[in-house]
């Protein structure tokens, strides 16, 4: 597997003020294909964006509701994106933000892979993927993906009709759980009515007949594999000590983490290190936000922080939401290479 040298070239994290009109917003270095950006200051929903389903659609990671539509997201652009108006999720004056940004393949094309055609927009070199398609309410019908390798994340939203939960899969939580929520449990009565029971293969997916994954309507799928270093999903047994805490090799440093407690109901957490040197603290200050939660950043240091290393990263303190005694945690990261043809090394801390 070959290592991404240059992981700035796929993914980033970029901080932003809102100013409530037109707002261009360089420095992301690529043009973004999926948009997914949190106020840090107040209490709004997520907003995801991404090229498949176009500028003029979001959807919050936190609620169960359909996708929207709004004109005050103006444009993914060469090197960033820009605002046309004023949105409280994402552009309000005064209000600051963060945004996590990928590269896959703009627009997408049509991929003809397993029973169901989807359109793809892929980026095989990060392992990511964008996939729109439409359900066709049969138990085990596959959808293409596009990655030339097996997904080890998968997170999708059916886009039409509200009061339907975020699913995602994970290699280490095959049975799925929810993004809008904190819950653990979510789908154990049968992993069948979501993925089939079926692991994902290098080309396609499969679907269950509920309705948050196989009704005959249309789905967004955001679709992650492996990239030696650039990114990393796994699972972690935490210490609840303050003093022994775990450490979980990435072979990178994460720039960018988010866990979720699968033997416990917590929170969906999300640590960037950006974020983490805006409020003052530096590396793994606590500067955390919830995925399933609207609620602003908390800087609270009293909650575990994730503190990241050249590579690899560990939850401090004895939080249960990152590092509760006995607790299992799955995880994804993506971060730099440790050194890579650019001759940049991570630098421990």
């Amino acid at each position: 597997m070959a290592q991404i040298d240059k992981p700035g070239l796929h993914f980033n994290t970029k901080l932003y003020s809102g100013n409530g009109s037109t707002k261009a917003q360089t420095g992301v270095g690529f043009q973004p294909d999926l948009f997914w950006c949190k106020s840090r200051s107040n209490a709004e929903n997520h907003t995801l964006i991404d090229a498949v389903r176009g500028v003029g659609y979001g959807l919050g990671s936190n609620t169960t509701a359909a996708q929207y539509g709004s004109t005050n997201f103006g444009s993914f652009d060469s090197d960033g994106f820009t605002w046309s108006g004023n949105l409280g999720s994402g552009n309000e004056n005064g209000q600051t933000y963060v945004s996590w940004n990928w590269k896959a393949g703009g627009a997408g094309s049509a991929n003809t892979d397993g029973d169901i055609n989807s359109t793809v927009s892929v980026n095989q070199t990060a392992g990511f993927s964008i996939v729109k398609y439409t359900g066709t309410d049969v138990a085990g019908a596959t959808v293409g993906h596009g990655l030339n390798a097996v997904p080890k994340m998968i997170i999708l939203k059916r886009l039409v009709g509200s009061g339907y939960d975020w699913v995602v899969y994970h290699k280490d939580k095959t049975a799925g759980l929810y993004l809008n929520s904190a819950g653990y449990n979510n789908d154990s009565s049968s992993n069948n009515i979501w993925f089939n029971g079926a692991a994902p293969t290098s080309s396609v997916f499969s679907i269950g007949t509920d309705g948050r994954i196989g009704d005959a309507t249309d789905f967004i799928a955001y679709c992650f594999a492996e990239k030696t270093g650039y990114s990393k999903f796994g699972k972690y047994t935490a210490t609840g000590s303050t003093s022994v805490t775990p450490f979980i090799y990435t072979g990178f440093k994460p720039q960018f983490v988010m866990t979720k407690n699968i033997t416990g109901s917590d929170a969906w957490t999300m640590s960037d290190i950006p974020r983490d040197n805006a409020v003052g603290g530096g590396n793994g200050t606590g500067s955390r936000l919830r995925a399933d939660n609207a609620a602003g950043e908390d800087t609270n240091t009293s909650w575990a922080s994730i503190q990241k290393y050249s590579n690899g990263f560990s939850p401090q303190g004895n939080d249960h939401v990152t590092n509760g005694s006995g607790q299992s945690y799955i995880y994804m990261a993506f971060g730099q290479s440790i050194v890579g043809s650019n001759n940049i090394p991570a630098t421990a801390r």
